[in-house]
């Protein structure tokens, strides 16, 4: 099954106080393009949540925001003993030494000092759970994701196969047009060569054999058969897996034989129907864009 290179997931999900919030978006691109953003606490979990979109994501570019809404408990902040200590002594020897009485807020000011209240360096570590909540979290995104972008799928499989099948029908509309070139084209060249000279004698049979030399050079019988090829190979191919690349690569090649096709018709009405091809080739191939 396809999937669109577009996408989009969001889970929320409450574990204790702490609300986890997974968020991703994708857009095209020929390759993994990731931007991921973690908070602080958690960059523990980043190499396993990489890898765990990678694998899921394949291609695209991709934003997956990872937020933790109440994660300012991690960082409440915890008294150094050591630091307050050492502030204390100097609070009650600056006091002695002015013959001044401690003052009864003793406390309020020493934590004050810088480094009583510890923070950055010495926070609580994130405790195993809440990084396994959200571990579990951003698969559930993932999967939410992964549901949307078989959903766009779905749709562009539709257009493109019916676009491919519109190619097939203009090309079953070229062989009555093809019948009716060879018979014109003999009667353009008598008509030509009645206009030389009316008493200009020449060889039947060497007119007949460079009239087939002609037309074989003109023949698109290949073209028309490579062309049903690779059509029917494209729509076996978008029945497969992470097919994007493979199916621009037949759509080249289709697109090579409807240009040959039309280099050789040599029959205004032939030409139209190939414009009409290769309006239908170009649409598809701009959903190609959008398929991983």
């Amino acid at each position: 099954m396809i999937r669109s290179m577009t996408g989009y997931g969001k889970v929320q999900q409450q574990h204790g106080q702490m609300k986890i919030i997974a968020e991703i978006k994708s857009l095209n691109s020929k390759q993994l393009d990731l931007v991921l953003r973690l908070p602080a606490d958690f960059k523990m979990i980043e190499f396993e949540l990489r890898n765990l979109i990678a694998e899921s994501v394949k291609r695209g570019k991709v934003d997956f925001v990872v937020s933790v809404e109440g994660n300012g408990l991690l960082k409440s902040g915890r008294i150094d003993q050591q630091a307050a200590t050492l502030a204390f002594q100097q609070i009650k020897e600056t006091a002695d030494s002015l013959s001044l009485p401690l003052p009864e807020d003793v406390f309020s000011i020493l934590i004050k000092y810088p480094g009583v209240i510890a923070n950055g360096e010495t926070d609580i570590p994130v405790p195993e759970e809440l990084a396994e909540a959200t571990i579990e979290a951003c698969r559930q995104a993932l999967a939410s994701f992964d549901t949307f972008r078989a959903q766009e799928g779905a749709v562009l499989k539709s257009d493109i196969e019916n676009r491919i099948y519109l190619i097939l029908q203009l090309l079953d509309k070229v062989e009555p047009f093809e019948n009716q070139r060879t018979e014109q084209l003999k009667q353009r060249l008598w008509k030509n060569i009645a206009e030389v000279s009316e008493n200009l004698k020449f060889d039947p049979n060497r007119f007949e054999q460079e009239l087939i030399y002609y037309l074989e050079k003109l023949d698109i019988s290949e073209e028309k058969v490579r062309l049903r090829q690779h059509c029917r190979y494209f729509l076996e191919a978008v029945n497969e897996d992470f097919a994007g690349k493979k199916l621009g690569f037949i759509a080249q090649e289709i697109g090579r034989e409807i240009n040959t096709l039309g280099s050789k018709a040599n029959d205004a009405n032939i030409q139209r129907l190939v414009v009409q091809m290769k309006d239908e080739l170009e649409k598809i191939k701009e959903q190609l864009f959008n398929i991983l």
